[in-house]
């Protein structure tokens, strides 16, 4: 194997300029490092010495502003897969997470007393009862776009950006809609806010994982942006 010198530092260099999921960022930094010293050993085989196989080597990779952009499209995509992931399971598990506790909790919701509540609060109960398994489909079918996409050549900054969006969008979606519930049940008849506590918990947990969608979401955008 050639020496660590020239290798080490350009090799370094790009580390610095990488920003993503730590173990694929490790394994483009190794294959990146294999590639580098297996043309410095051809090199040095060819009677070069270490540090001119080395520099041969490091100029017939490429410079760095060439180089990182590639690895860090590769990074976005990585993390832009991590995301939709994330999306597709944690959303409607936290779902089921606060509906097992209601009906083991409370069971089923009585009626209101008085007049029937508004369309509105009647549409957007349904939908919070299937918003988060059209969340997890929309996360499922767009992570086989982005794999379609990158078949034809779409960049990965560009499919980092679009994951991005669709779990910044999901996650909206699931705060606004929850916030109509409980904005509307307050209006109505607030007591029934006064759950018990596990259900409160599965409710807080809920928040929990959107509030982490939304940091994935934010970090696609940015790991995208260079």
């Amino acid at each position: 194997m050639a020496g660590a010198g020239v290798i080490e530092e350009y090799v370094g260099d790009l580390d610095l300029r990488l920003r993503g999921p730590a173990h694929v960022k490790a394994d483009l930094l190794a294959e990146a490092r294999d590639s580098l010293d297996d043309a410095a050993d051809s090199y040095r085989d060819r009677g070069l010495s270490a540090e001119a196989a080395e520099r041969r080597a490091v100029e017939e990779f490429g410079p760095l502003t060439v180089v990182a952009p590639g690895y860090q499209a590769e990074l976005a995509v990585a993390h832009a897969a991590t995301t939709l992931r994330t999306v597709a399971l944690l959303i409607p598990l936290t779902s089921v997470l606060w509906e097992l506790n209601q009906r083991f909790w409370i069971g089923p919701w009585a009626g209101f007393d008085g007049p029937p509540p508004p369309d509105w609060y009647l549409f957007a109960a349904r939908a919070n009862g299937h918003l988060p398994w059209v969340i997890s489909s929309c996360a499922v079918l767009s992570l086989l776009v982005g794999r379609l996409l990158s078949r034809y050549g779409v960049s990965g900054t560009t499919l980092g950006r679009l994951a991005g969006g669709v779990a910044a969008t999901c996650a909206v979606l699931a705060v606004s809609c929850n916030l109509a519930i409980v904005t509307g049940t307050a209006a109505l008849d607030a007591e029934r806010l006064l759950m018990p506590a596990p259900v409160l918990g599965a409710a807080a947990v809920f928040y929990v994982v959107l509030i982490r969608v939304g940091v994935l979401a934010k970090r696609c955008l940015a790991l995208s942006a260079v």
